[in-house]
């Protein structure tokens, strides 16, 4: 009990300086939204059919996979800090799971789970009463179902095939959460909510609601057994070793820059978070690509390269941080063109398998060869461009690979900075094909040209920019990976950490940068694709529904729209970020004048 209690503490007074530090005011618009789609699943709960166990099933899987693409979700109490304790597993386990139920995650699910009450008052006296312990069984369900899933996607990256099969499984999970408008709507064609889903166990907290007590006692076998699997992954974690590399063959090259090229094409096939990165990517795309089959649409399919070239992009956009203080190597190495390198190693590591995919499945569907051939050379150019770029003028300081412990999901501290930074490698690498995408839409073939025009000017460009900041900041950017903080910084917080600012233009931020990809991606950019095959009338594809007169402005405005919620939130983070430093100038100058 003692150290149940040491840890609750300990996990309260972190969220007390969480609160009052940087991180309180994105704590609190998540907590906010959290708030919003809990009461719209307590609505549920007075609807007729399967509404509330689909939404708890939908509340599982979140608790299940968001914490995997958040570098492994709430870990401020590591196992690791108490490795050289001496605790008994299963006290640990149970202690850590105590002070998981601190939080705004745990409180927004509880809210939610309050259907569970609603639900009961249907059955009397008796269910009201069950449905308490009900849900309080039920989030313990969830919480430990995410901590197992973290603990074995864990294990899993410690080997390569588990690597890869993590990067599969994630990827198509998030791919169907992504496109969960086509599923809702073939559901919806179907009339009826699979029955299977009231007796997941997200239902069955419902079901001992309804007068099965035994799904009571289910869920308290399922919480001890899911204790005693993360009791025994906790042991495994706390004294987990890095993976062997022995028997590899030695790197071999005859100048500086064929030797950053052969390291880097190593470190993407020993580095077993890129490869789970690049397997997600892969999956993600096309899956996403090929969610509409579900509904007869086949349209999607040659969007399969471009999506993976933009995630592949996305996921390597802090590649300097990543790699840690391994940097040192490069600035010692005389005439070593690092940048110039580590593009021509991303090509060979994307370009391949990103033309393959949309030459094979434009192939299937017939087209439209303009726009994929115009935007694939753009967004290869684009994102071995941008991706070092952004990488040397936002470096997030990362984790050192040989220190990422039992975690290897959690490559940096600072994980609101990486979430920032690879919404805005999308952003970017889809803009980098914008001009080449618009060509081809209104004069066909013409796009291609442009296209790898673009791209070519994306890759020597940003490439050189890059290489400039390296040259000039290398070494200050080496002793931001060593320590964390940069030259004059007091929080060591990264470029694209959320600045203070008032909570309505907060909330403005959140959703121009959430949801700008719907409009622009979509209904758009898609929208346009369909028009250019000539497919109308498809599912909620706006464009393809209005007058012939309408159809092309309506998409163009789309495109428009997104791009302008994208820059909306830039703007107001640029100013805010401007107001923040102007503040920290005036406080550094004010002891100076005080001073006789």
């Amino acid at each position: 009990m003692a150290v149940v209690m040491t840890l609750v503490q300990m996990k309260l007074a972190i969220l007390r300086h969480a609160v009052k530090g940087p991180q309180g005011s994105t704590m609190s618009s998540a907590g906010v939204l959290g708030v919003l789609i809990a009461g719209g699943t307590v609505y549920l709960a007075f609807l007729d059919g399967d509404w509330l166990p689909a939404a708890y099933a939908v509340w599982m899987l979140g608790w299940i996979i968001g914490p995997v693409f958040s570098g492994g979700g709430d870990e401020s109490l590591r196992p690791e800090f108490f490795s050289a304790i001496g605790l008994r597993p299963y006290r640990l386990a149970a202690g850590l799971l105590t002070a998981a139920f601190i939080g705004v995650a745990p409180v927004v699910s509880l809210l939610a789970l309050a259907g569970l009450v609603v639900a009961g008052t249907r059955e009397g006296v008796v269910g009201v009463v069950v449905a308490v312990p009900a849900m309080v069984l039920q989030l313990a369900v969830f919480v430990l179902l995410s901590r197992v899933a973290v603990a074995l996607l864990g294990v899993a990256l410690g080997s390569r095939v588990g690597a890869i099969g993590a990067g599969v499984i994630n990827g198509v999970i998030l791919a169907i959460l992504g496109q969960g408008w086509v599923f809702a709507v073939a559901l919806g064609q179907g009339g009826q909510i699979p029955e299977f889903v009231r007796y997941l166990p997200s239902g069955w907290g419902l079901l001992a609601v309804e007068g099965n007590l035994l799904a009571l006692v289910a869920m308290a076998v399922l919480i001890v057994l899911l204790l005693g699997a993360w009791a025994a992954l906790l042991t495994r974690r706390t004294g987990a070793d890095l993976p062997s590399t022995r028997g590899r063959r030695p790197m071999r090259a005859a100048t500086a820059r064929q030797a950053v090229i052969a390291k880097e094409l190593r470190t993407w096939t020993r580095d077993l978070v890129r490869t789970h990165q690049m397997a997600f990517a892969l999956t993600y795309g096309v899956c996403f690509a090929a969610a509409p089959l579900a509904l007869g649409i086949p349209d999607m399919l040659p969007l399969a390269g471009p999506i993976f070239i933009a995630m592949a992009a996305s996921l390597s956009a802090n590649t300097y941080g990543t790699d840690g203080t391994a940097h040192w190597l490069t600035l010692l190495t005389p005439g070593a063109s690092d940048v110039r390198g580590r593009q021509l190693a991303w090509l060979a590591a994307v370009g391949p398998v990103a033309v393959l995919l949309t030459v094979a499945f434009t192939l299937v569907t017939g087209g439209p060869w303009p726009l994929v051939l115009s935007a694939t050379p753009a967004l290869l150019g684009g994102g071995a461009g941008l991706v070092l770029l952004v990488s040397v003028y936002g470096l997030v300081p990362g984790i050192d690979p040989r220190n990422r412990g039992g975690n290897p999901l959690r490559t940096s501290e600072d994980e609101g900075s990486l979430t920032g930074m690879a919404y805005l490698m999308l952003l970017l690498v889809a803009c980098s094909a914008a001009p080449a995408v618009t060509v081809a839409a209104m004069f066909g073939w013409w796009g291609v040209p442009v296209g790898v025009a673009t791209g070519v000017l994306c890759y020597w460009g940003f490439g050189l920019l890059a290489e400039r900041r390296l040259t000039a900041r290398g070494a200050e950017l080496l002793q931001v990976m060593r320590t964390g903080r940069r030259p004059g910084s007091i929080t060591g917080k990264s470029s694209f950490a959320m600045p203070k600012m008032s909570k309505p233009r907060e909330f403005i931020v959140t959703v121009c940068v959430t949801l700008g990809a719907i409009p622009l991606i979509p209904q758009g950019v898609v929208a346009m694709t369909m028009l250019s095959d000539g497919q109308l009338g498809h599912t909620w594809f706006l464009a393809t529904h209005m007058p012939p007169a309408l159809r092309w402005p309506t998409a163009i405005v789309m495109v428009l729209l997104g791009l302008g919620m994208y820059t909306t939130g830039f703007l107001l983070w640029r100013q805010a970020k401007k107001q923040a430093a102007g503040a920290r100038a005036e406080a550094r100058e004010e002891p100076q004048e005080a001073a006789p």
